[in-house]
């Protein structure tokens, strides 16, 4: 006799924010009548943190601050023990997402090392000789907007070899000036990012113009501080050796989910950068380092 159990959000995008409720059914399917020991649903909301295995054994005092960090929990009995008929049940539930204390929802976020996470558990005990029903699904939060109007704060940028940092042997660089522009850097999460680049004059020729989008996610404590910067996505703007003087258009949507507004806490940090990137036909790679703040208005 088989059942299956499932957990329907009212919301088909399931995006959800702090003081609202969470509504939806869960749904049961079986042939016969199920027994059941009763059924309950719990909400959480985690932050895990997790070390780059760089940085292992470098913070051993680390281990007690990388416990995961709850942000919500709620437990309900949907239906206290007894049956439940053949067929298919709906049962209406209503969770109101409210944090205990000083405790804030941040916004949810799939990251390497920093993970923000709600999920909704459905949970059906049974018998001893019946397998217990479980069912998890996930729901996003996204924080409440800022209030302020955002100012925005336009980068110009003018990338030829004197401007390179981190090169060796400059008397080697091929000749080339690359103008552009970011229309801002303080950036809308739901709106593209967006610019515009010219190549003035290059003595090579270029193989390729790329976009990456970059998250710094910062762990740590006292002792110190593990951060790690990984690429979230890489967008070819342009290919090939470009027409000299012509403006080529930058535009980046953030994904979501890998993307959330700029984050600082106590224990960890969310930060997000973009790089302009010229490769050029002998594989030689320039960089342009754009850090960016991202918000919700």
């Amino acid at each position: 006799m088989s059942a299956s159990l499932d957990i329907r959000l009212k919301r088909a995008n399931k995006v959800y924010h702090e003081g609202e409720v969470l509504a939806g059914v869960v749904v049961i399917v079986s042939k016969d009548t199920v027994q059941h020991q009763g059924i309950s649903l719990t909400m959480e909301g985690l932050v895990n943190l997790q070390l780059s295995s760089k940085s292992v054994g470098v913070f051993e005092a680390f281990y007690n601050s990388v416990k995961p960090i709850q942000l919500i929990t709620s437990n309900i009995e949907v239906v206290k023990p007894g049956k439940v008929p053949g067929g298919k049940t709906e049962i209406p539930f209503e969770f109101p997402l409210h944090t205990k204390g000083n405790k804030v929802l941040y916004d949810t976020y799939h990251g390497v090392f920093v993970n923000i996470q709600y999920t909704l558990r459905c949970d059906m005990k049974r018998s001893l000789l019946a397998k217990d029903l479980s069912k998890t699904c996930e729901f996003m939060v996204h924080c409440q907007p800022q209030k302020s109007k955002l100012q925005p704060t336009p980068v110009d940028f003018n990338i030829t070899p004197e401007t390179l940092q981190n090169a060796r042997e400059r008397s080697f660089l091929p000749k080339f000036l690359i103008r552009g522009h970011l229309d801002v850097t303080n950036c809308v999460i739901s709106q593209p990012l967006t610019g515009e680049l010219v190549v003035q004059s290059s003595d090579v020729a270029i193989k390729s113009i790329e976009l990456q989008l970059v998250r710094v996610e910062t762990c740590g404590c006292a002792e110190g501080y593990a951060r790690d910067a990984t690429e979230i996505q890489n967008i070819q703007i342009a290919e090939g050796d470009v027409c000299h003087s012509l403006p080529i258009p930058i535009y980046m949507v953030f994904p979501r989910l890998f993307t959330c507004p700029t984050l600082e806490t106590t224990n960890f940090k969310i930060e997000f950068e973009v790089n302009v990137v010229i490769v050029f036909h002998d594989d030689h790679l320039i960089t342009e380092n754009f850090p960016l703040k991202l918000c919700r208005v």
